[in-house]
């Protein structure tokens, strides 16, 4: 009763699971003043049953996250703030509450098995957690859908981690207290030998699927390079056959733009191990030229942008535009180098008569950890000068797929959600600083 008093003052919204207890632990439920829910069952099912139990009954409430903590007292619920301020970094991850593994108390084998837990989850995912074994952790409840578990006892918490760190959800940690009583006060479940066993037997299967993850990670990857390679070689050969030869003329070019978009849209939605959704809540046509912002994660933004609409001229940097690999697709299409400002204006301008939008990365370049980098004026700059309304697209999971720092794809979902349209005659007299601040707070505001 005490830990939920303690909990109540920084959460009213409790669930309490009895995983099958055998002593007036239901009574006393029953008669708990505080407002909480109650999920119960006679046959104790382990701590993996009693997770996934709470996990369904808060999804049926229709909350998003959950913070869990065991019962026996070990965790502070005043630690709670931590992970309020961890999911401003991680909002749609898992953060663990790391303790001090050293703490006056804590029992011996309890300290072997994390460090044992640790090495083989971080030989399993790369993920190096101090702490794999801590029940003080929060949940974002999206990250579990479809994880099915081997086990449903003890070790079943470590194989939620790596499950999920399989999966793409970031994984991250806080650093919490813990308290363990005496050991003539202490009243445990945890039985050495027995969960220890089932702990080495687990491992050795994650270790095996491991290889098996590794092995068709980096088949996917394979297999989408050679898939981006024959979609490149394609829109380089019908460039040459439909531009160089035919011609560059507006419908010419109009028409390798819209096959642009229909090669993206489809190497976008095949993408090995992933899934993607497209938000458009206003219903935006992209029939009136517009300034299209975006943030920026990964080399596959790109080909996300190049979905939205058939008419867009995209601002690259130099080396995009020069690069060896999809230089000259991006040259057929007329995407513009971020070189000579007033003679882009002119082109621009030209282009927008043609009815065509403008794209461009506001940050300047990749964000290495998906978080939103500090906004560049040239775009406002640009759309204040060109008379353009401006169109925010907010990105997600493109820079966990294709990270910058990474060469191999990651499992995950991509989404991007066009925002409503910001009308030029709508913004008075701003003027191009204060709406690269306006913008940007949007961002950090969506994220």
């Amino acid at each position: 009763m005490r830990v939920i008093e303690d909990v109540e003052k920084y959460c009213r919204s409790i669930i309490v699971v009895n995983d099958g207890s055998t002593d007036q632990t239901a009574a006393i439920l029953q008669s708990c003043p505080l407002p909480i829910e109650v999920v119960s069952y006679s046959k104790n099912r382990g701590k993996g049953y009693a997770l996934v139990s709470g996990f369904r009954k808060a999804m049926a409430l229709g909350y998003t996250h959950a913070i869990t903590i065991d019962a026996d007292g070990q965790h502070f619920a005043d630690d709670i703030p931590c992970f309020l301020e961890g999911l401003k970094e991680n909002p749609e991850g898992i953060i663990v509450g790391c303790r001090n593994l050293t703490e006056e108390n804590m029992p011996r084998q309890n300290t072997f098995a994390n460090r044992f837990s640790n090495f083989w989850f971080r030989l399993q995912t790369g993920i190096n957690l101090p702490d794999t074994q801590s029940g003080f952790r929060l949940y974002t409840l999206s990250s579990l859908k479809g994880l099915n578990l081997i086990t449903s006892r003890y070790e079943s918490e470590l194989e939620f981690l790596v499950y999920a760190a399989w999966a793409g959800v970031d994984i991250s940690w806080v650093n919490v207290r813990v308290y363990y009583p005496p050991a003539e006060e202490r009243v445990s479940h945890f039985r050495p030998v027995y969960d220890f066993f089932r702990i080495s037997v687990l491992n050795t299967i994650l270790c095996l699927l491991a290889l098996l993850f590794f092995i068709k990670k980096w088949a996917y990857t394979i297999f989408s390079f050679c898939f981006f390679l024959v979609a490149a070689l394609y829109l380089t050969v019908l460039g040459f056959f439909l531009l160089t030869l035919g011609g560059k003329t507006p419908s010419h070019k109009e028409k390798y733009h819209q096959i642009l978009q229909r090669v993206a849209r489809y190497v976008i939605h095949h993408v090995p191990g992933t899934t993607y959704s497209y938000i458009n809540p206003s219903g935006e046509t992209f029939a009136t030229p517009a300034m299209i912002v975006s943030n920026h994660q990964s080399h596959l933004d790109l080909m996300g942008i190049m979905m939205l609409a058939p008419k867009l001229i995209i601002l690259t940097k130099n080396w995009v535009w020069h690069n060896p690999f999809y230089g000259i697709i991006i040259r057929y299409a007329d995407f513009f180098p971020l070189s000579d400002t007033e003679q882009m204006q002119d082109d621009l301008a030209t282009k927008i008569k043609e009815g065509y939008s403008v794209v461009i990365f506001p940050e300047g370049t990749r964000s290495a950890t998906c978080k939103i980098q500090r906004f560049h004026r040239g775009a406002f700059y640009l759309a204040e000068k060109l008379n353009l309304d401006i169109i925010p697209v907010v990105i997600k999971g493109f820079g966990k797929v294709l990270p910058k720092t990474s060469f191999h794809l990651h499992p995950g979902h991509m989404s991007l959600e066009v925002m409503p349209r910001m009308k030029r005659q709508d913004m008075g007299g701003t003027d191009y600083r204060a709406m690269t601040k306006k913008v940007r707070q949007m961002y950090l505001e969506r994220f």
